[in-house]
């Protein structure tokens, strides 16, 4: 067996450490190896991958996405929305915490992108909940975890990348994806009630001034402020679940929807539409780049007999199909501390999918699996995502150690909704079977 392709990993990781970005790291492994292999005519052997991406008509779906998730960002539907959760969990034990997750929750199935989940939500959640007096801790989990929340609920980029590298229907993984989803916000409310109940000095209760507020005019202000984003919703998964449209045109709809809604409330204008593109168009050159690392390192991996490798190596593991996901689930895991979920993606499933095919597991369910392990990197240092996200918009009296403890809770949580998959498939593969083409 060649080691190659172990030594490219051993390259690919100490590149990462020495601080060259994720992209350019496995571009450079790809071309230093692919020399070894097929000398000076290497980069025609890597335009050949790089054509094949380039033609992939679901990756025309990440931009549209972002840009949904740009214009929200920038509009007021998120102070509405926050303060229309608080006029009915306000009150409830740790209700700012529980508003702060549902609010999460919406935007990331009305855009499905992290970063911008996160930094919209915490910029409203983390003066409100350190004005109550919450835990630092507690705030900065909350935030962490409602960010992440973009990883598995549709539309997820995540999803759309990892449909169109596995050969999956995106419209199905959105399916699969809407249960575990849904446990994952379970869990996590669940965590913050029991603390706040427990520990209510973690979680004071706040006084919301609406005691004058009639209810019909209190029902008119969060219909206001659900509607814009559950129209979204609806009719970017509306459309796609019902087979209506493809993934880039559910998602050309919804990034048109978010412009009318932007216009409507008056909040659309050369300013705020020119920083949405500039922002649109970094984090799609971003994910784009790496994704093109990932297509040359994965492609010169498998001529270096990394495909056998991996399949010579679920061998010896032994124990079957559970042996298979148990081994590819701990690589997934381990890969989140140094790498993002684009690098992870693009690495690890070429790797995986063929093995995954030639066993008698569903696909969808260990799609499912592997999204949710991947939504624990968000949390795990050192890479952590969300902690960085969270470093930027967190006052300096929030320190990492705050929120490496905030976000512990919240990891075991993610990690009980993986338990539930596992044991349980149906919850993957039901929603799929029942909805995607009626």
């Amino acid at each position: 067996m060649s080691l190659m392709p172990l030594y490219m990993f051993g390259l690919l990781f100490v590149l990462v450490f020495a601080g060259l970005p994720v992209s350019f790291a496995l571009i450079t492994t790809a071309v230093g190896f692919g020399w070894l292999m097929f000398g000076d005519v290497v980069f025609l052997q890597l335009y050949g991958a790089l054509l094949h991406t380039a033609s992939n008509y679901l990756l025309a779906a990440i931009p549209l996405f972002i840009f949904m998730g740009a214009v929200l960002e920038r509009s007021g539907i998120a102070k509405r929305l926050f303060w229309a959760l608080q006029l009915w969990m306000g009150r409830m034990p740790g209700g700012l915490a529980l508003s702060t997750i549902a609010m999460c929750a919406i935007f990331a199935a009305a855009s499905g992108v992290v970063g911008a989940v996160e930094i919209v939500v915490g910029l409203m959640a983390i003066p409100a909940m350190t004005k109550a007096g919450y835990k630092n801790d507690l705030i900065a989990g909350t935030i962490c975890a409602g960010g992440s929340l973009g990883t598995i609920i549709p539309p997820s980029v995540i999803v759309v990348v990892y449909a169109s590298i596995a050969q999956l229907s995106i419209g199905t993984l959105f399916a699969a994806s809407i249960i575990p989803g849904l446990l994952m916000v379970a869990f996590f409310v669940l965590y913050i009630l029991v603390r706040s109940i427990l520990k209510p000095e973690d979680a004071p209760v706040i006084k919301i001034e609406d005691n004058d507020m009639p209810i019909g005019e209190k029902l008119k202000t969060t219909a206001l402020a659900l509607f814009p984003p559950l129209i979204l919703i609806v009719l970017v998964l509306g459309s796609l679940l019902a087979g209506a449209a493809s993934a880039t045109e559910a998602a050309a709809v919804g990034a048109a929807g978010t412009l009318v809604l932007a216009a409507s409330f008056k909040e659309l204008n050369l300013e705020m539409l020119k920083g949405t593109l500039i922002v649109t168009l970094k984090i799609t050159a971003m994910i784009m780049l790496i994704v093109t690392g990932g297509t040359m390192f994965t492609s010169i991996f498998a001529v270096h007999g990394g495909g056998s490798m991996v399949r010579d190596m679920v061998g010896v593991i032994g124990f079957g199909d559970a042996g298979v996901i148990i081994f590819f689930l701990l690589v997934v895991f381990v890969a989140g501390f140094i790498l993002d979920w684009v690098s992870i993606v693009l690495i690890f499933i070429p790797i995986f999918t063929p093995v995954i095919n030639a066993t008698s597991i569903d696909p969808v369910w260990f799609a499912m699996m592997v999204l949710v392990v991947i939504q624990t990197s968000y949390l795990t240092p050192p890479m952590a995502p969300s902690i960085f996200y969270l470093r930027a918009i967190a006052p300096k009296s929030m320190t990492y150690g705050h929120m490496y403890k905030g976000v512990l809770p919240f990891v075991v949580a993610q990690g009980l909704v993986l338990l539930v998959i596992i044991l349980f498939p149906e919850t993957t593969t039901w929603l799929p079977s029942l909805l995607v083409g009626l």
